[in-house]
């Protein structure tokens, strides 16, 4: 029977997500429990004298109890109500907390569906506020129709619409990358490759000297490294799609884990170009993106991911996908200020590639010889603007500008440029930044 959620609890009393929600949080502890065994074992630790097969059952099972416990303990003490004027949280066992979101602090509502979830059709709501730290919450986990009705209501009430049920947004599809292709990016990059190489060679060594305790401490991380890569570059990645609607872009994604992102344009803070060594003959770049507040989940939770707005696309694409964000950019037929020659003893060869330039809409950084970056920030997106020179740089006459924006991809500096034309970067980025806001 397919899982219902309590959606017709009268909204004084609050509604409760989906029971099966505990059912998600105990495969969530086993599948914790049993990577964390897995990984004593390799580093000959685990359990003592008791058999790998048996460790791991043990595991499985403790892990799946005691998170069907806290799980089914968390759902029947969650309730979510929402009202005219706020969506309220409330929580807790022995501390209650009850968390209040006025609906004009949202700033975005993605739906995450993590494995198991998916298989019962249920799904996570992740509720961004304006702010940094704590400025998201989420509701674990609400079945996938709920999710997306919920997720069109919060929304609508965010943009001020009075809206009892909000009908799903009109979205128009930008591009469908490829698995093929994601993978073939993945596997012409230069890290896959030095991880890949570096892994067949070690194991050659191994073999060929029979050192294999001494050589396992290489493998292992290489080969640990090589995993991370394929995770986060092709699962996560696969079939992914981007759409735009009123209110922004939509990405979704996943291979076992499905996510559905929303990037309101409002909260783009800058927009960075990657085109590792190999790509570059290709015509391929990779996108990222600064959205505000994301960076900080970001590094807690290791989701990089979730600023990746294409993985891999051509450079038309690119173009297109970048003016739907910073309309009117372009990083062509710019008035480009370069390093200068003696700068090259900060980087030999890739002193060259190294320049800054800005029009009325972004200023712009580009450096890197093995992988070129290409950052753009919006001059209404300027937080502020910094110069650098340590001792080197002033016996040299070279300083570095910095246009700071929030924590992410984007690096948008000037590194090392003639300590002249680094003063007069910073004053027009100031006088650009002003102008922008006023």
């Amino acid at each position: 029977m397919a899982p219902v959620s309590d959606v017709a609890a009268p909204e004084i009393a609050g509604l409760r997500t989906h029971p099966l929600t505990a059912v998600v949080q105990g495969a969530r502890w086993a599948a914790a429990a049993s990577v964390g065994l897995v990984g004593s074992i390799f580093t000959g630790d685990g359990w003592g004298d008791l058999n790998p097969f048996l460790s791991l059952l043990a595991a499985l099972a403790g892990g799946l109890v005691l998170g069907l416990l806290l799980g089914f303990v968390s759902w029947r003490f969650t309730r979510y109500v929402i009202d005219g004027a706020e969506l309220r949280i409330s929580s807790g066992v022995v501390t209650k907390a009850s968390r209040r979101i006025p609906y004009e602090r949202i700033q975005s509502v993605d739906i995450a569906q993590p494995l198991v979830a998916r298989v019962l059709a249920l799904a996570e709501l992740r509720i961004e506020m304006a702010g940094g730290r704590d400025s998201r919450t989420s509701l674990r986990f609400l079945r996938l129709a709920d999710a997306a009705t919920l997720r069109q209501v919060l929304l609508s009430r965010a943009h001020g619409e009075e809206v009892e049920a909000a009908t799903e947004e009109h979205r128009t599809a930008i591009t469908v990358v490829p698995p093929e292709r994601v993978v073939l990016g993945t596997v012409l990059s230069l890290d896959f490759l030095f991880a890949a190489v570096g892994s067949v060679a070690l194991v050659v060594l191994m073999i060929w000297f029979g050192q294999v305790v001494v050589l396992l401490g290489g493998v292992l991380p290489l080969a640990s490294w090589l995993g991370q890569i394929v995770a986060h570059r092709v699962l996560q990645q696969w079939d992914f799609t981007l759409s735009r609607g009123e209110r922004g872009l939509r990405i979704e994604r996943g291979l076992l884990s499905r996510t559905s992102q929303t990037i309101p344009f409002a909260r783009v803070q800058g927009v960075a170009v990657k085109e590792p060594f190999v790509w570059r003959r290709l015509g391929w770049q990779r996108l990222e993106v600064d959205v505000a507040g994301y960076a900080e989940h970001d590094s807690e939770q290791q989701e990089d991911s979730s600023s990746t707005l294409l993985p891999i696309a051509d450079r038309v694409l690119a173009a297109a996908v970048i003016d739907e964000l910073i309309p009117g950019t372009t990083t062509a037929d710019l008035v480009r200020t370069r390093a200068p020659r003696r700068s090259w003893v900060f980087a030999p060869i890739g002193w060259r590639n190294r320049w800054i330039a800005a029009d009325d809409t972004a200023f712009v950084a580009h450096e890197g010889w093995v992988q070129r970056r290409t950052s753009i920030v919006p001059h209404s997106k300027t937080q502020s603007v910094e110069l650098r020179q340590g001792p080197l740089q002033r016996r040299l006459h070279v300083a570095t500008v910095e246009v700071h924006t929030p924590k992410g991809p984007v690096d948008a500096d000037g590194r090392h440029l003639d300590e002249h034309d680094a003063r007069a970067a910073l004053v027009a980025q100031l006088e650009r930044a002003r102008a922008s806001r006023a």
